[in-house]
């Protein structure tokens, strides 16, 4: 039986993701508030934001997860290597590197895995951004496989730049994990049910700038289920 809304904690699924370019120090505070508030599992910000919002979170739970490679992947593996290093340096605890399309849809899978297994070999959390939207489903799989045994923590949808995560995607993603690594489903979720349809299809972290409208949102479809409950009593 599918567990009710009222059941499922969504803040702790939620990576509180703030990536616009014009993102400034004072959204990077407010951001890392709301992430403090809530208690969201992550918050998300570009690498240059990173120390200050280690900094803010300093006494909090709340991780903070930064991009590698973002948006498109497509630089050099030393570039992509030195830019994890930097950020890990400055206090991120975990990455979410974007994926080479180029090699994958070319056949290069072991440059392809070497780009992502030295990164994870960092010894953090990585979650590796497939970048669904542009993938067939069957370079869906070959992806999902290379950077689980390339040892990502979480595969990712994608980064939101070419289209948005799906519930497929996340049906086929933990069809093709197995619950060997966490999935993480990006990219357009603005809704508490969207939200929820993510999670119920097996996504185990959400990344969301709209973090704080789902929960509200969650709250008012609570109470019209409460209410309707109450009036077929």
């Amino acid at each position: 039986m599918a567990p009710s809304l009222t059941q499922i904690d969504l803040a702790s699924l939620i990576d509180h993701t703030l990536l616009v370019a014009t993102a400034t120090p004072v959204h990077i505070a407010q951001w890392c508030n709301e992430a403090d508030r809530f208690r969201f599992a992550s918050v998300c910000v570009a690498p240059i934001h990173v120390r200050q919002a280690v900094d803010l979170l300093h006494n909090s739970s709340v991780k903070v997860s930064t991009v590698i490679g973002f948006p498109t992947g497509a630089i050099t593996s030393a570039v992509k290597l030195y830019e994890a290093q930097e950020a890990l340096d400055n206090g991120a605890e975990e990455l979410d590197v974007v994926i080479n399309l180029s090699w994958l849809k070319s056949g290069d899978t072991e440059a392809l895995y070497k780009d992502l297994a030295a990164i994870c070999d960092e010894g953090r959390p990585v979650k590796a951004i497939l970048e669904t939207p542009l993938l067939t489903d069957e370079e869906k799989r070959l992806a999902a496989e290379i950077c689980m045994d390339a040892g990502a923590a979480f595969v990712k949808t994608c980064t939101g730049w070419n289209g948005g995560a799906t519930v497929a995607d996340v049906r086929l993603l933990k069809e093709i994990t197995k619950d060997r690594v966490g999935i993480k489903a990006s990219g357009g979720i603005r809704t508490a049910e969207q939200a929820l349809e993510m999670v119920m299809a097996g996504a185990t972290r959400l990344g969301t700038s709209y973090s704080v409208q789902l929960l509200h949102q969650l709250d008012m479809l609570d109470v019209a289920d409460q209410d309707h409950a109450q009036t077929e009593e």
